[in-house]
């Protein structure tokens, strides 16, 4: 039955063109608006650790001044070297990184590529293991190896690509900052979205392309980069920040399980209510956890003309469907003669109605290829902006099953109105008119 319903919907979008294209293009121009804005703000407010998030947390302690004390601001997202340190050294968690961004300059051994900086990360070990990074050689160092400070470094697959051609380069070294240092290991691409775990310097750019202990990044004195806040004597001078009032580490720890969470909490605060004791905090004591996703809600880090935008598509999405519901009224009772006659010989209106709402399916089915065209050329538009998210908008599969579904439920919806009253003609009016 329903392969005779096709055949009916065939004809009559046949019989109609010009009603038909126009339906179609206007599905396709509301759901190619809708799909290129929905994609972009799927792409930047997604999960960067999928299925981990909710297990990594961000401690957060007040450690500043007692001026522009307020208990409503939010307390830092970042920490002092003394604290992070402290916190890192007492192992409470199951892993836990203390890091900071910066950039060195890397001199290759091969003369006929120039010197240039690359991004760099300033870590502890456990970061790879936390964040799941994925290894094509070697792996991370180990703890013992921050201790030390050794001159060790893992490396992006960009980097490697650019130094070694790709090949396996653990064993090798690289010139950085006029120092040699080891490589131990070589990352696959990797590139979490949003950069998480250190929105300081970026929200939407590339993972860095050069790791190295935190240690021993203190004593090369690397460059570095990102947010700093400082008080009362902190001056931030780099030669002496581990010693400075200013938090500019960022401090995660990876907890397991709900009790592993309250237990970490509970030594937490214990932990600011003995630097209040101890005349190390000038506030009351305040600590917090805060994972992931929660962080970057507060951080407002998908930008606010993102969501303006969905919106504002939403609304035009909206129009085309009216344009749609007028399109399809006209259609559907112009053939009221022949629903009559279907109906006087036998149909139910049942049947009827299936019959038109099949039609309007095939209306949105098409509109979705349109859509997907519009969509496609939208994001790359997007793609043209020199903003570092802009090059990350790409249709992904949950998007482009989501662009049909969404082009098809939209025309079965505008098709309710339009084949109801169609089937609530009487038939017999429309045969003794005909």
């Amino acid at each position: 039955m329903f392969g005779y319903y096709l055949e009916l919907a065939l004809r009559s979008l046949r019989r109609s063109r010009a009603l038909t294209v126009l339906m179609i293009l206007a599905i396709a121009l509301g759901i190619g608006a809708s799909m290129t804005t929905l994609t972009v703000l799927h792409v930047l407010s997604g999960d960067p650790l999928p299925g981990r998030s909710g297990s990594i947390f961000m401690p957060r302690l007040d450690p500043r001044g007692l001026r522009g004390f307020d208990l409503s601001v939010d307390l830092p997202a970042q920490v002092t070297w003394t604290d992070g340190m402290n916190l890192l050294n007492a192992r409470r968690a199951h892993r836990q990184a203390l890091m900071t961004g910066g950039a060195v300059p890397i001199q290759p051994d091969d003369p006929s590529i120039d010197p240039f900086f690359v991004s760099a990360r300033y870590t502890s070990a456990d970061f790879f293991g936390m964040f799941d990074t994925p290894f094509r050689y070697g792996q991370a160092w180990s703890a013992t190896e921050d201790e030390q400070r050794a001159h060790i470094a893992v490396i992006g697959a960009e980097l490697n690509d650019r130094l070694f051609h790709g090949e396996n380069s653990v064993g090798r070294t690289i010139r950085a900052n006029g120092a040699d240092m080891r490589i131990v290991g070589v990352l696959k691409p990797w590139r979490p979205v949003p950069h998480f775990y250190d929105l300081n310097t970026t929200n939407y750019g590339a993972a860095e392309q050069v790791f190295v202990p935190l240690t021993t990044s203190r004593a090369m004195r690397l460059t570095r980069n990102g947010g700093v806040e400082c008080w009362g004597m902190g001056s931030g001078d780099e030669e002496h920040m581990e010693s400075a009032s200013c938090v500019w580490l960022q401090l995660w720890v990876e907890l397991d399980d709900a009790a592993a969470v309250a237990s970490y909490r509970t030594f937490l605060e214990g932990y600011a209510r003995e630097q209040v004791a101890s005349g190390r905090y000038d506030r009351p004591a305040r600590a917090e956890l805060t994972d992931v996703m929660h962080l970057l809600d507060e951080q407002q880090v998908v930008p606010g003309d993102v969501r303006l935008q969905v919106w504002l598509s939403l609304g035009f999405f909206a129009v085309c469907l009216v344009n749609t519901v007028g399109l399809m009224l006209a259609k559907f009772m112009r053939r009221a003669g022949e629903v009559s006659v279907r109906r006087a010989l036998g149909a139910s209106r049942r049947s009827v109605f299936t019959q038109l709402l099949t039609e309007a399916g095939m209306v949105g089915l098409a509109g979705g290829f349109g859509g997907l065209a519009v969509a496609l050329l939208g994001l790359a538009i997007v793609r043209m902006q020199p903003n570092p998210a802009a090059e990350l908008a790409h249709l992904d599969l949950t998007m482009l099953a989501a662009t049909f579904l969404i082009s098809l439920l939209a025309a079965l919806a505008a098709g309710l109105l339009p084949a109801w009253r169609a089937c609530r003609i009487p038939p017999a009016l429309q045969l003794k008119s005909q």
